[in-house]
C-alpha cells in the first residue's frame, strides 16, 4: 500500500464561491493552498482518497467508516441548495476493513452506511477532486476517544490497506482554534493562539508523541477540530519518511485555517 500523498486542510464554508461570494477574497491564502494541493494530489495519481473529517455522525467509543456505493455532498446547511457533489466509494477496501476489524479491532471501528457526507469532506473535495471526479473515497469520522486511540485505529488501517497494491492519498480535514478573535464563532480566548502555534510547531517537527499527548485543557479551551483527524492520518502514515510543507495559515474569521502537505 503506497501512500502517495498526504495533506492537512481546513474546511471553511466561505471558501465555496456560492457561499462566500465577495467574502472569499479574505481566504486568499487558503484558496491558493487548495489549488496547490489539488495539483499535487492529481500528480500523485491516487487510486483512492482517504478523507478524515470531524463533522460526521460521531460515535463515543468507535471511529466510523462510511460504507455506501455512492455518496452525496451538499451545502444546504449554508444556504446553497443547488450545489450537489457525488463521490464514488472504495467499497472493496472498506470491506477489507470489515473483514479485519471483526477479528482485531471490533470495538474501535464501526462501519456505517449513509448516502450523505458532511461538509468536512465535501468542502475540501470540492476543490481537490476537480480533475479526478471518478476517484473513489473512504470517508472516516473520529470518535469520542483520546488521540492515542485514533492513532491506533490509523495503524490498524495501515495494516489492512498495506495488503493491497492501491495507491492511497490521505486528507486530514480539520481546523485549528475557533477562538482567535473577538468575533470568532467560539468567542475569544487568548489560549487559541497558543494552541495554534503549539500544534503547528509539533506538526512541523514530526513530533507525533507530543501530538498524541497534547494538553487536553488547551485543546478544549481553543475549541479545535483538527487533532483527531491528524492523529488517524499519522497512524496510517506511521513508518513513512516525509517532510512537512506548510502552504498557508490564516484566521480572517477567527478560525485557524492551516494547510500543509506531508511530502516524501
Amino acid at each position: 500500500m503506497p501512500i502517495v500523498f498526504a495533506a492537512i486542510t481546513p474546511h471553511p464554508p466561505l471558501s465555496i464561491p456560492s457561499i462566500g461570494k465577495e467574502n472569499s477574497v479574505h481566504l486568499k491564502k487558503t484558496l491558493e493552498a487548495f489549488q496547490k494541493i489539488e495539483q499535487d494530489l492529481y500528480a500523485s495519481k491516487p487510486d483512492t482518497v482517504i478523507i478524515i473529517s470531524p463533522h460526521g455522525k460521531t460515535l463515543q467509543d468507535s471511529v466510523s467508516i462510511n460504507l455506501y456505493p455512492q455518496y452525496e455532498g451538499t451545502f444546504e446547511e449554508f444556504g446553497d441548495f443547488s450545489t450537489k457533489l457525488t463521490f464514488k466509494s472504495d467499497t472493496s477496501s472498506i470491506q477489507e476493513v470489515r473483514s479485519e476489524y471483526e477479528i482485531h479491532e471490533k470495538k474501535l471501528i464501526t462501519l456505517t452506511s449513509d448516502p450523505k457526507v458532511d461538509y468536512g469532506i465535501s468542502i475540501p473535495l470540492y476543490f481537490l477532486l476537480q480533475h479526478m471526479k471518478n476517484v473513489p473515497i473512504i470517508p472516516i469520522t473520529p470518535c469520542g476517544m483520546d488521540l492515542k486511540t485514533h492513532h491506533r485505529v490509523g495503524r490498524h488501517l495501515k495494516r489492512v490497506f498495506s495488503k493491497t497494491d492501491k495507491r492511497f492519498a490521505i486528507i486530514a480535514s480539520g481546523e485549528f482554534s475557533h477562538r482567535l478573535t473577538k468575533d470568532a464563532p467560539g468567542g475569544f480566548s487568548d489560549r487559541g493562539e497558543e494552541f495554534d502555534k503549539s500544534a503547528i510547531n509539533l506538526i512541523k517537527k514530526h513530533d507525533t508523541r507530543s501530538i498524541l499527548h497534547f494538553d487536553t485543557n488547551l485543546s478544549e479551551e481553543a475549541s479545535e477540530c483538527c487533532l483527531k483527524p491528524i492523529s488517524i492520518a499519522l497512524g496510517i502514515m506511521m513508518g513513512m519518511e516525509y517532510s512537512v510543507k506548510v502552504l498557508s495559515y490564516e484566521f480572517p474569521y477567527g478560525v485557524g485555517y492551516f494547510s500543509a502537505e506531508m511530502v516524501q
